[in-house]
């Protein structure tokens, strides 16, 4: 990984256009190619990134970063106070919480409770960004992904969003169904999740437990 103090500005134009002033930041470049602006503010969650595929360009104060869909990140360096390389290794993934963890074994014994006809064809399912709760098919043979939260908010459904969008990407699943799933989903949640054309469904623990069969399904 590749940590870069800078005063920059940063431009990005795609599905709209978007430009932050000159200011001093942190860019983050990672091993799978992703590039991402962050500030000293808003938690984690970048003020602008690039997710690969793309391309990477360093050009004499600028970085130009574009993917195949068109959409072009471009950072102008004014000034770079910070350049460090950390090698991070092999990351052994999340260990989910227990009840979340067993809401998608509840969930994966009994898919009919998310959508009518629904059959689990696989739990975590491997992308090349990570892993998809659940791979299913619905009644009509369309591949299903499921996102699966104890509560769910906008991380979660950006989340979902991207595996949806590298899914789609495989022509054996395409196009690919989303079902955003938790026990309870905020209201800005619901919001952006339609819009990405995500289905909400809110699941009671309690009941799935007492409907469960006790049978732990891996595949």
């Amino acid at each position: 990984m590749r940590l870069v103090v800078a005063t920059c500005s940063v431009d990005y134009v795609g599905r709209l256009s978007a430009h932050l002033p000159a200011a001093r930041r942190l860019l983050m470049v990672k091993a799978d190619g992703s590039v991402s602006v962050h500030s000293d503010g808003g938690a984690y969650k970048p003020l602008n990134w690039m997710v690969p595929p793309c391309r990477f360009t360093v050009e004499p104060d600028r970085w130009v970063v574009t993917n195949a869909k068109g959409e072009t990140l471009t950072i102008d360096i004014e000034e770079i106070h910070s350049d460090e390389m950390h090698e991070l290794g092999v990351d052994p993934g999340l260990e989910k919480d227990g009840v979340e963890a067993h809401l998608q074994e509840l969930l994966a014994a009994n898919p009919g409770t998310l959508a009518g006809g629904l059959e689990l064809i696989r739990r975590e399912y491997q992308t090349d960004i990570g892993p998809v709760d659940l791979l299913c098919r619905d009644s009509a043979g369309r591949i299903v992904a499921v996102e699966i939260k104890r509560r769910g908010d906008i991380d979660g459904v950006e989340q979902l969003a991207r595996y949806l969008e590298r899914l789609d990407m495989d022509g054996r699943f395409r196009p690919v169904r989303g079902i955003f799933a938790a026990q309870q989903i905020k209201p800005q949640a619901r919001v952006l999740a339609s819009a990405r054309g995500i289905e909400c469904v809110e699941v009671d623990y309690e009941q799935l437990r007492g409907e469960g069969n006790g049978r732990l399904t891996l595949f």
